[in-house]
């Protein structure tokens, strides 16, 4: 299995970048070659399923090239267009989520702050607003270094995620379009039915995947606000145990001081019976 320090081979150019991304690039198109052979040697369907070898690899592989892609994007010597090369190699259903993608092009963008407007729509197009997780957006809309255009489709999707939640849509219209729309027409040549077919099926194999990412985070927001009730719920029984019990203290308290001014006043009344005696013994 390739690991990151593989990729990381120091550039033997002088003036140019860190690392020789010409030649990760050539490895990453050779692969991608290879995968398509693969497939089309294949004339079944189930391999396309989502626990097919081609599949996991390719989704291990844009995990692993968008790692590179951060690690490089420090590097002040290399170029956009080099860069751009090596996101722009991976097919949109190698990614499942962009939140990858999107923290190497901040990366990039925070050391190359002299690229242009044009170049920075440039650069961020590649980036998918519907597959960034709900931490990203929120970083995305407060980002000054993206331009304007994007941020604008992140809080735009942003909205429409928040609508779709509301609602409780799971993305079921989407998939069910996607679905009826994948079935070929019969004007349509064997080959050119199968390549849709092919196509389609990613489609509804990265929607899944968005599906089950969703579902994962709105079950890790239910656990948390469970977790805070149980908490407030816990609280307040303290409380209440801690108030009862003052105010039992202030009874028992307040009982004592009632009963002392009693004995004060029978000792009161009898030291004042004691020299009416004596006084009637001075007079006889």
């Amino acid at each position: 299995m390739v690991s990151l320090d593989d990729l990381l081979i120091p550039s033997i150019q002088a003036g140019g970048s860190l690392y020789d991304v010409d030649t990760v690039h050539r490895i990453l198109v050779n692969f991608l070659q290879r995968i398509e052979e693969e497939e089309s040697e294949d004339c079944g369907y189930e391999s396309e399923g989502l626990g097919s070898p081609s599949h996991d690899s390719l989704l291990k592989v844009g995990r692993l090239i968008d790692t590179y892609l951060a690690e490089i994007a420090p590097d002040p010597y290399l170029s956009l267009q080099k860069f751009i090369a090596m996101i722009e190699i991976l097919p949109d259903y190698a990614r499942v989520i962009d939140d990858g993608l999107y923290r190497a092009v901040d990366i990039y963008l925070k050391v190359h702050s002299m690229l242009t407007e044009q170049e920075c729509k440039k650069l961020c197009k590649f980036i998918d607003c519907q597959k960034l997780s709900q931490e990203a957006c929120n970083h995305a809309a407060q980002n000054d270094r993206l331009p304007v255009q994007m941020t604008v489709r992140v809080l735009y999707f942003e909205q429409l995620r928040l609508k779709n939640a509301l609602s409780g849509s799971s993305g079921d219209g989407l998939l069910s379009q996607r679905i009826s729309s994948g079935v070929p027409s019969a004007a349509m040549s064997p080959r050119d039915n199968y390549a849709s077919l092919r196509r389609e099926n990613r489609e509804l194999k990265l929607e899944i995947s968005r599906m089950r990412v969703r579902l994962s985070e709105l079950e890790k927001e239910q656990l948390f606000m469970k977790q805070g009730m149980i908490d407030k719920t816990g609280n307040g029984k303290t409380f209440l145990t801690s108030l009862s019990k003052g105010i039992g203290r202030i009874g028992i308290f307040s009982g004592q001081a009632g009963g002392k001014p009693k004995k004060s006043g029978r000792k009161s009344r009898g030291s004042e019976g004691k020299p009416g005696r004596s006084r009637r013994y001075s007079v006889s």
